[in-house]
């Protein structure tokens, strides 16, 4: 019996998806908790789906206790990230100068951590920017980090 196209075209997307999942790196507890998992910084990995070898490390908190182990807490809007060149750099397809390349849930409602890579053409460098989408005191908190290609491997811009 064949799938039918709509099965198919959602376990492809499934598998798309789980692709872009971070992987954790580790953690480390920053509180202790009675009740529930300890509150914890968290290291995250992600590997830009369209430019091959290179990483970002995303540091954020992940709030425990009753709340945390139900899934309903608020997590900081703080997060630190940090790309890297892991491999050589290869990149599949035209990119586009902004692109979000990255995003997770926060919180059960309304926030998002979110990674976008800006093309640096003049310098042949891709920037990675990560913030949250909460506005925290009338700005979002933000960190970015870049990484310098060598100027023998073009980076394609749509």
């Amino acid at each position: 019996m064949r799938p039918s196209l709509p099965a198919a075209a959602a376990l492809l997307a499934l598998v798309a998806a789980s692709a872009l999942r971070a992987e954790e790196i580790g953690d480390v507890n920053t509180a202790f908790q009675w009740i529930g998992p300890d509150h914890k910084i968290v290291v995250d990995a992600y590997d830009d789906p369209k430019v091959a070898g290179v990483t970002c490390y995303v540091s954020h908190a992940k709030t425990g206790g009753i709340k945390g182990a139900l899934g309903i807490a608020e997590d900081k809007s703080e997060a630190s990230i940090a790309c890297r060149q892991v491999g050589p750099v290869s990149v599949r397809q035209p990119l586009p100068r902004q692109e979000e390349v990255f995003s997770e849930r926060m919180s059960l409602l309304f926030k998002r951590l979110r990674i976008v890579r800006m093309v640096d053409r003049e310098r042949n460098t891709l920037v990675y920017l990560t913030y949250s989408d909460r506005l925290v005191d009338g700005s979002p908190k933000n960190a970015v980090t870049a990484v310098a290609v060598d100027r023998a491997t073009a980076i394609p811009v749509k």
